[in-house]
């Protein structure tokens, strides 16, 4: 199911909707990354409806949602305002978040905004601490991309942003890739699903990083699954490491042979979305 609904400030923004089983199933929220889109959640969010309601929202910017032209707009208070709303409008007072990268952020400031709407959070590669390494290698190529034309070349721009991330990946896959990450335009051109405005307001952004240990502190009485690539540049070791001393009772996973960011369909982040979701969100009786 597809759903629009308008911003507070008019904005027409779009998300998916998987009803998952009849009743009043628990809800899981599929917030994505940066320049990404729900279609990242393509694959997951079929597996988790078998026992869950799944939220997959297009941030505003991105994929089916509208192009903001403030960009200023594309900041991280906003994008939390609009996904108040959707939740408003999708009568959904309390949810798990699965979180990649800029989605996570998102749904840490959900659950130290909103306590008691949140059930749980799944962050996937990403943590109260940004390594500034990763940071400048999206920053050189966020909203920077050439249209690509055709199917092809938006094959091997996938490939020279995500390579080092995803170093095994079969060719089918990064065709399938490709196309959560580029869509034709209205005239038929292939390029990236994003506002390129979005990578000009990172770069405009402060280049000091806010200190959000603090507000991980204040996290602790969430339940949260931290999931690492291994080979992250936006998510060091030192940091997953931190977070696990400041909150014991953290959950963690570091999946091998992958960089920033995990694509949650290997087998054993699938396990553990699995039983993280299964021990915070009671499925009622049928």
């Amino acid at each position: 199911m597809e759903i629009d609904w308008q911003s507070h400030d008019g904005l027409r923004l779009y998300s998916r909707v998987y009803p998952g089983p009849k009743g009043r199933a628990p809800t899981v929220l599929c917030l994505h990354g940066l320049t990404r889109n729900s279609r990242d959640f393509e694959d997951l969010a079929p597996h988790l409806e078998r026992r869950y309601r799944v939220i997959a929202p297009d941030l505003r910017g991105r994929g089916f949602s509208a192009r903001d032209p403030q960009i200023q707009n594309y900041q991280a208070a906003v994008y939390v305002q609009d996904i108040v709303a959707l939740l408003d409008r999708m009568d959904a007072p309390r949810v798990a978040v699965i979180g990649t990268s800029l989605g996570g952020m998102l749904a840490m400031m959900l659950g130290f905004g909103q306590p008691d709407r949140i059930a749980g959070m799944i962050l996937n590669d990403v943590g109260p601490e940004i390594d500034p390494v990763g940071v400048e290698r999206i920053k050189q190529y966020a909203g920077r991309l050439p249209p690509a034309g055709t199917w092809s070349v938006a094959v091997a721009q996938t490939r020279a942003m995500f390579g080092d991330a995803w170093p095994d990946l079969a060719e089918d896959r990064w065709q399938a890739l490709a196309r959560r990450g580029f869509r034709p335009n209205a005239a038929g051109v292939v390029e990236v699903d994003a506002d390129p405005g979005i990578g000009a307001a990172l770069r405009a952004a402060p280049a000091a990083a806010p200190d959000l240990w603090p507000l991980w502190q204040t996290l602790r009485s969430i339940p949260t699954l931290a999931i690492r690539g291994a080979r992250s540049d936006i998510l060091s070791a030192a940091v997953f490491a931190r977070m696990k001393r400041e909150n014991p009772a953290l959950a963690q996973l570091e999946v091998a042979n992958r960089g920033h960011v995990p694509l949650l369909d290997e087998p054993e982040c699938i396990a553990a979305l699995d039983g993280f979701l299964s021990r915070i969100l009671p499925v009622p009786p049928a």
